[in-house]
């Protein structure tokens, strides 16, 4: 069951820090709305500085892209949605996607939220997406993730 035994929603310390937004342009209203899930978070911890927001083709695209973002931003978010086929293609795209973009956070030592949607059916994935009949918001649960790690981060480096 998504969403079970989710954390209560806590909107971290932002003040001075950067993001960025990475999303795919495939299924273009699924996407479109993890994007405007991701900017009412962004909206609603009074980040100040707007983030950078980059579409790319597809799911394959989000590590590269969140990589070079990860050089000039505290946190990134990498929004899309993969949805399964009849082929083992659906497979491939998730682990490549899932294991690059668990490279970035850990080479650049900044969070990446993972918004990547990896669903059965597109209804599965619209009832994830923030959009005004789901009942799941990715997009904002990723982008509050990363910023929240980011505080985190902040706070040990000046704990260290």
């Amino acid at each position: 069951m998504s969403g079970f035994g989710a954390p209560q929603e806590v909107l971290p310390p932002v003040a001075g820090l950067r993001l960025a937004i990475v999303a795919t342009r495939w299924h273009a209203e699924i996407t479109d709305g993890l994007l405007a899930g991701a900017l009412r978070a962004v909206k609603d911890t009074g980040l100040v500085t707007v983030p950078e927001v980059v579409r790319v083709a597809g799911a394959v695209e989000l590590p590269v892209v969140a990589a070079a973002l990860a050089q000039r931003h505290d946190a990134v978010v990498a929004l899309g949605v993969v949805i399964r086929g009849g082929t083992p293609h659906f497979d491939y795209v998730c682990q490549f996607v899932t294991a690059g973009l668990a490279r970035v956070t850990l080479d650049a030592r900044v969070p990446v939220g993972f918004g990547v949607l990896t669903c059965d059916t597109v209804d599965q994935a619209r009832d994830r997406a923030g959009l005004t009949d789901s009942t799941e918001d990715k997009g904002r649960e990723a982008t509050l993730a990363a910023l929240d790690t980011a505080a985190v981060l902040r706070e040990l480096a000046l704990v260290g």
